[in-house]
């Protein structure tokens, strides 16, 4: 999805003088950092047979993640989200997509044989919105299942973009059992459990971990991030900075632990390990929102460690 930030800080959506171009999207911010890190990372969606489509393929490209996966629609155009940003550093959404590309993935368009390839499995629930595209979600996660990824699952709740509140309940939580890895924000916390505490561990073990789940991850801005498996659960303090714009930090959060997993599968048996890599993973979103932008924010290895000397 392209991404267009107004230039002004602190304005409504109606009231920015004019947009900036800035490429972004969930999954596409995830794949370019973990590339950005050292990692090996693929993006499988659609996009329009126009412009801004062709940009996003080739930032993808120069980022050096495999956009083989990619299609092209003639007849949709690539989704735009139009954000402001608050002068709190939050965002403000407009979305364009009715229907864009994005939303008419075939399941006979997919690159079945990248998904096998794949160790982790990353997927939002956007997808989950629409026909077609909610089936070929199903069905690429249903392959990639069968091969042996980890299923890795960021809500990413956009609202606005379901048919009502219970649709976006039913749908994010039609494919929860599945997980092996799932990041949630406290205000999807709340969302998905009809109101309740977002802080109150029992909520998280009792109405959200299930039985296949090996992470739960629950993100909190510059706080830092709770966690919990099985065996043990924690929180971990944020890195602190000067925020410019939290557009991505998520992302790059989600990044930053799978791109240690990735090397390290059995990073959740192991408490002290897995408290590295969060602390790793919160210095990626820290670097995040230093900056503007999604996809030209995502950060490099050297970046992160910069980062986390200064704390130390």
């Amino acid at each position: 999805m392209a991404r267009d930030p107004a230039s002004v800080s602190g304005v409504s959506l109606a009231e920015a003088p004019m947009f900036e171009k800035a490429p972004g999207g969930a999954p596409a911010n995830v794949a370019v950092c973990i590339s950005r890190l050292g990692g090996s990372s693929a993006f499988i969606g659609k996009v329009g047979d126009d412009q801004f489509g062709y940009m996003l393929a080739n930032i993808l490209k120069v980022n050096k993640v495999n956009n083989s996966g990619m299609r092209f629609d003639q007849k949709a155009r690539t989704a735009l989200s139009f954000v402001t940003l608050k002068s709190d550093g939050e965002r403000e959404f407009l979305f364009f997509r009715n229907p864009s590309a994005d939303m008419l993935l075939q399941e006979s368009e997919l690159d079945v044989n990248l998904i096998k390839q794949a160790k982790i499995f990353h997927f939002g629930s956007i997808s989950l919105i629409h026909e077609p595209c909610k089936s070929t979600h199903l069905a690429a996660m249903a392959i990639a299942k069968k091969s042996g990824s980890i299923l890795s699952y960021d809500v990413n709740l956009r609202l606005p973009l379901w048919p009502s509140e219970d649709a976006a309940r039913e749908g994010i939580m039609s494919v929860w059992n599945q997980a092996d890895i799932i990041k949630v924000s406290e205000e999807e916390i709340t969302f998905l459990t009809g109101g309740d505490d977002a802080y109150n561990d029992d909520v998280v073990l009792k109405k959200l971990f299930h039985p296949n789940l090996k992470l739960f991850l629950v993100s909190e801005g510059a706080k830092g991030c709770r966690y919990y498996t099985k065996r043990f659960k924690g929180r971990v303090q944020g890195v602190k900075v000067k925020p410019v714009d939290t557009t991505g930090a998520g992302d790059a959060f989600v990044g930053g632990i799978l791109s240690v997993l990735a090397s390290d599968t059995s990073l959740y048996e192991d408490e002290k390990r897995l408290r590295e890599a969060l602390q790793f993973a919160n210095a990626c979103g820290a670097v995040v929102v230093t900056k503007k932008g999604a996809i030209p924010a995502m950060p490099t290895k050297e970046e992160v460690q910069h980062i986390l000397k200064q704390q130390s």
